[in-house]
């Protein structure tokens, strides 16, 4: 009832009312309220007659009553705040099966209210867990299992859409070879899937999961030279254009010119040769525009006292060039006079990248066209990186992924803040 103050405009609204807007919940009376051990205890039911499925949300009939439950709901300033009903069961229709009942304030089989886990979700995505914990009073393993349901309440259905252009990577996320395979979609990018393992087999399921007509629509996919994905991605997607990302391609290149700068070291030590090829390294890996004034000196140096490691060095900044032209034709004659040039240098690790780039021409050259790299993905594993040292490190591939959709999924929280 509803009472006027004279003269005011004013009037005092329902008690229902003040903490419907209080608590942030819809369709739900309030019946009586109370004090328990320092806890505001709220007596609430759901405005609609008829009990709904708590799965799948069809009316039914009431089957029984199980005994009162208690949902926790966000803190009135320092009061703790208690919601209490005494749930139906339902016979649902659809399920076929007896179902506790749907209330409005909480996720089914969830004892903390939609505003406590959304606030708690959105504390994750910003700080580490540990904080989490102290300000919403939880332990790390319910602050887990509310980040779980509120990312699959966001990505109901699995929310992969229909990705074009996808990137494909692994994470390691523990030690022994614990990995975790991550698929970004390049026109979103956002993290659209994540599974254990770095195998054919962990991404054969992400194809499953996405379907036949979506795997279809697919056009290109960025990814290093791992065998499993190469292997997956022609069995599912023929249609697909593989696209080698960039940085690994000029990775083999780098790897390849210290494997010869660390031979030649041992091969010169105790000779007057040893003094230019120490302390090379880094001069060496440089780009050119990135050279100091005494990287310039130690490679004037390499050029006149040890030719063979001059030579790997300009076999690195010659594919790198290669790679830098924008025509197709152009960029193809460029690798075939480096493939060449590189298979009879008689420097070993650059005779056998040259093997594996032959291998890979194809989808080498592929970058030149599209000019699409891994870097989206590279990126998002750079956080992901920042998320596990936050956590000190996962246990389960699970709680990884999880948190991996709730700060890179493309996710959007209503946290109940004014």
């Amino acid at each position: 009832m509803k009472t006027n103050y004279p003269n005011s405009g004013r009037y005092a609204p329902r008690a229902t009312t003040i903490f419907r807007r209080l608590l942030g919940i819809c369709k739900v009376f309030v019946i009586a309220v109370g004090v328990e051990d320092g806890a505001l205890v709220l007596s609430v039911r759901p405005t609609w007659r008829k009990p709904r499925c708590g799965e799948c949300g069809s009316c039914g009939p009431g089957y029984d009553r199980k005994a009162a439950r208690r949902w926790r709901s966000l803190n009135f300033g320092p009061v703790r705040v208690l919601l209490e009903y005494s749930p139906r069961r339902v016979s649902c229709p659809t399920c076929n099966r007896v179902v506790t009942e749907l209330v409005p304030w909480a996720a089914h089989g969830s004892t903390f209210t939609y505003a406590f886990e959304e606030l708690t979700a959105y504390l994750a995505q910003v700080t580490d867990k540990t904080s989490v914990t102290e300000v919403m009073g939880i332990n790390w393993r319910t602050a887990r299992n509310i980040i779980r349901r509120v990312v699959a309440r966001h990505r109901a259905g699995g929310d992969l859409g229909t990705p074009r252009r996808i990137g494909i990577d692994e994470f390691s996320y523990r030690r022994f070879h614990h990995y975790l395979t991550v698929v970004v979609d390049h026109d979103t990018r956002r993290v659209i899937w994540a599974g254990e393992g770095r195998s054919a087999d962990s991404l054969t399921g992400f194809f499953e999961e996405l379907g036949a007509e979506r795997c279809a629509a697919i056009e290109q996919v960025t990814m290093d030279f791992a065998g499993g994905y190469q292997k997956a991605v022609r069995d599912r997607l023929p249609q697909a254009e593989v696209v080698f990302d960039r940085f690994h391609v000029q990775r083999l290149a780098s790897d390849a010119l210290d494997e010869v700068r660390r031979a030649m070291v041992r091969k010169l030590t105790g000779s007057d040769q040893a003094a230019a090829v120490k302390r090379t390294r880094w001069a060496l890996l440089r780009n050119p525009w990135a050279l100091t004034f005494e990287d310039k000196l130690r490679l004037r140096q390499v050029e006149k006292q040890c030719q063979p490691l001059y030579r790997a060095y300009l076999l690195k900044e010659t594919l790198a060039r290669a790679l830098d032209y924008y025509q197709p034709k152009r960029a193809r004659e460029a690798l075939d006079q480096w493939l060449a040039w590189a298979s009879r240098s008689r420097l070993q690790p650059f005779v056998r990248i040259a093997r594996t780039i032959r291998k890979h021409k194809r989808g080498i050259l592929a970058y030149v066209r599209s000019r699409l790299t891994n870097g989206v993905v590279e990126g998002i594993n750079n956080r992901l990186r920042v998320i596990a040292r936050r956590a000190y490190g996962f246990h389960s591939w699970r709680a990884l992924a999880a948190m991996l959709f709730l700060c890179c999924g493309g996710i959007t929280l209503s946290p109940p803040v004014p």
